[in-house]
């Protein structure tokens, strides 16, 4: 078997997911797939290049030594492919390629940027990984990236993107049956999810690791179940899990959404994008923001022209998402938050 570049991808997305069920999660292939890919690539060279471990796979001498060589094989071609594209989409028009972790604030970010933008052809990706958003818009595939920081998990951020930070700190919400026993507080105490299930998906960038340092500093120790969360709204509304979720969601009839005392879960908004991403689009002006939740001294690192512009659409989506969700609006109110009060024109 001959080496190809999507055998290289593939080595380097393992050894940067750390397990091959991250690694095809973020590949877009099966786990069976993948670890047959991998073992063909080890036939072809005659060795070992991970070593399977119970915590994920962790590349060997050999292993090393083929990642230093594939790395920039593979970036040279992303950037090969990405000059391409832009080339192509200059004389095809102006062209908008969004990448975005799950966020309530999707819908209305996108109506805006339509309505701001009525020529330019907007796309949208979506990713349960920030961290391989971020490589896409390093590598030229995205424009702009609009992720989440898990609190303690520092997300791996590729040299040269320009950073805003929409919400320094945003509160991480818990999901219930509404038929549980602490649905009916206003404030949930986390020592009152001992003994639930807690359902989390291990293929979120810094997820587990978030949830299992809280957890722990808490002294607890509950079973946790690892899935998808579309499959963890089914168990959570007959009683069957809990789940960290986001302040923006939406309760239902079957499940509630509660803050935890003391918000021990967080995480911090930002939208990323490559210098000069925006100038495709079609989007003049050049601005800064601080961020709706962010001090003084966040936001943009430099971005150019058009990133106030898309930071402004993404921001006003956002405090309409938030002031949607009514247990979201009321913590807002409780901890006299900026997000309340809309920025001057």
């Amino acid at each position: 078997m001959e080496l190809e570049v999507r055998h290289l991808r593939a080595l380097c997305a393992i050894a940067d997911a750390g397990s091959l069920h991250k690694a095809a999660r973020q590949l877009g292939m099966s786990q069976p797939s993948l670890t047959t890919q991998l073992r063909r690539i080890e036939n072809s060279l005659g060795a070992e290049l991970f070593s399977r471990e119970r915590t994920g796979c962790r590349p060997t001498l050999l292993g090393h030594s083929v990642l230093s060589r594939a790395r920039p094989l593979v970036a040279g071609m992303a950037v090969l492919v990405s000059e391409a594209r832009a080339a192509a989409d200059r004389s095809a028009g102006p062209r908008l390629r969004i990448g975005s972790t799950a966020s309530r604030a999707l819908a209305g970010w996108l109506r805006r940027l339509r309505e701001r933008l009525p020529g330019t052809d907007i796309s949208l990706q979506m990713d349960v990984s920030a961290n391989a958003l971020l490589r896409q818009v390093a590598g030229g595939g995205l424009d702009v990236a609009f992720v989440h920081e898990v609190e303690g998990c520092p997300l791996r951020v590729p040299a040269g993107l320009d950073r805003r930070v929409l919400v320094e700190r945003e509160p991480q919400f818990i999901s219930l049956a509404r038929d549980h026993p602490a649905a009916g507080s206003q404030i949930v105490e986390l020592a009152d999810l001992a003994a639930d299930r807690w359902m989390i998906d291990p293929t979120v960038d810094g997820e587990w690791d978030g949830l299992r340092r809280v957890l722990g500093a808490a002294g607890l120790n509950p079973p946790v179940l690892h899935g998808d969360y579309l499959t963890a709204s089914s168990l959570i509304a007959v009683g069957e899990a809990i789940a960290p979720c986001q302040p923006t969601s939406v309760p239902r009839e079957d499940m509630v959404v509660r803050p935890l005392r003391d918000d021990p879960l967080g995480v911090r908004l930002l939208l990323f994008s490559r210098p000069g991403a925006y100038e495709g689009a079609g989007i003049a002006g050049v601005g800064t923001g601080a961020g709706v939740g962010a001090g003084t001294d966040a936001g943009a690192d430099g971005d150019g022209p058009g990133g106030a512009e898309v930071y402004a659409d993404l921001e006003a989506a956002y405090r309409e998402a938030a002031s949607q969700a009514v247990v979201y609006r009321q913590w807002l109110m409780r901890n006299k938050s900026p997000l309340l009060h809309a920025p001057a024109a």
